[in-house]
């Protein structure tokens, strides 16, 4: 690659406005934006409007332009722009995690095809260089599983109706008002958000691409404060987890759900809009890496670490594709939930293997108990829309 980076960037919200401000400040890397693609070029930012176009092509077919960086939101436009720019021998950064959980194993062969680069380590866990280390330190087979909170917004909610006993709403808006969530927040309290980017992390992790379909995920917009009031009683914390997890040796799993937490565990002390992932695997025991995720200027800095890497070639070799195949995926696993539920007739739809606690009240029904995860999988579009809260009870 040429020394200098010239850098078409489709989108100037949060983070693309983050993207601008970082490599600004940014000394030593000989790259500028040169573009900037947007829908509205008449609405008032802090860049030069010269810099602006509303039309996609400006960039996509301008020889200049070596580094594509997309960064809106719509999860099909970015599709089209990440592959016409791989298809136009550009290489390209991303940071759209619903486009990647959708698309990954196309758009990996595209970069082959096409003899270019592919980053997008802003996809998952903002500031926290999660896909890097998957890549580079943790190359082998010795993982056993990666879970934690990947969702900043979420985490941001909770930690507001934990510390400050704010009511889920205000907590809500309070966060969409300092950016962390977006004006449809369902993609971060409905656990899809955290879902995409542990699909990333599992095809740099073990090498398996699984469909966003085949996953349960569960969020965290139906919790009440007699679900905060039991865990608090309880001397957990309720915080919204992923986890990808190797189960009997060569099959793998994935579960998106909030979980009440022990004060022994790691994910109890990451607060505010700050991930904190866990890496488990054998003979390295437990290692832990947190960082904020969420905001302008994380994102955005994990963006330009993307584009300095483009300056020095640097490719993911996706070594556990290559290297570790055999891994199947499955669903196949006893999981440990509490279940708090309105209508009676809900609780018949679960098929618990055992219960170890209940509660039925006027106004409050709760259950522990264990069940297989396949049977979460085959009720969710029965319990979807349905007044219950689940949580996750078993390990991090």
């Amino acid at each position: 690659m040429s020394n200098k980076l010239k850098i078409g960037v489709f989108g100037y919200g949060v983070v693309g406005s983050g993207l601008a401000h970082v490599l600004k400040n940014s000394k030593g890397l000989d790259a500028s934006i040169v573009k900037v693609c947007v829908k509205d070029a008449e609405k008032e930012r802090d860049l030069d409007a010269k810099l602006l176009t509303t039309n996609p092509d400006d960039i996509l077919n301008d020889p200049e332009i070596n580094v594509v960086a997309e960064l809106i939101d719509d999860a099909d436009a970015a599709y089209q722009i990440v592959k016409t720019a791989m298809q136009n021998g550009k290489h390209v950064v991303s940071a759209n995690k619903k486009m990647l959980a959708y698309h990954i194993e196309e758009l990996i062969q595209l970069q082959w095809q096409y003899k270019v680069s592919f980053l997008y380590e802003a996809s998952a866990c903002g500031s926290i260089p999660i896909i890097r280390n998957l890549e580079e330190y943790y190359d082998n087979d010795l993982l056993q599983s990666v879970s934690g909170i990947l969702n900043g917004s979420s985490n941001y909610i909770l930690t507001k109706i934990f510390n400050e006993n704010l009511d889920y709403n205000l907590a809500l808006k309070e966060a969409q008002d300092l950016g962390f969530a977006e004006s449809d927040p369902t993609s971060d309290v409905g656990g899809f958000d955290t879902l995409y980017k542990l699909i990333i992390l599992t095809v740099h992790g073990f090498g398996l691409f699984v469909h966003p379909d085949e996953v349960f995920n569960s969020g965290i917009a139906n919790l009440l404060p007699k679900d905060i009031e039991l865990a608090s009683q309880k001397g957990y914390k309720i915080r919204l987890l992923g986890k990808v997890t190797k189960v009997n040796g060569n099959r793998v799993n994935l579960f998106v759900a909030p979980k009440f937490v022990r004060p022994t565990e790691h994910a109890y002390t990451v607060e505010s809009h700050y991930n904190g992932v866990l890496i488990q695997g054998n003979f390295y025991d437990n290692q832990f890496m947190y960082g904020k995720g969420a905001g302008a200027h994380p994102t955005g800095s994990a963006v330009l670490s993307d584009i300095t890497a483009l300056a020095y070639n640097y490719k993911y070799e996706y070594k556990k594709l290559k290297y570790y195949g055999g891994l199947e995926y499955t669903n196949d696993m006893d999981v440990e939930i509490y279940l708090r539920y309105t209508d009676k007739n809900d609780l018949e739809l679960f098929d618990f293997k055992e219960i170890s606690e209940s509660l039925t009240g006027k106004d409050f029904n709760y259950v522990i108990g264990t069940l297989n995860l396949s049977e979460l999988i085959n009720i969710r579009k029965q319990i979807a829309g349905k007044d219950i809260f689940l949580a996750y009870l078993g390990d991090e």
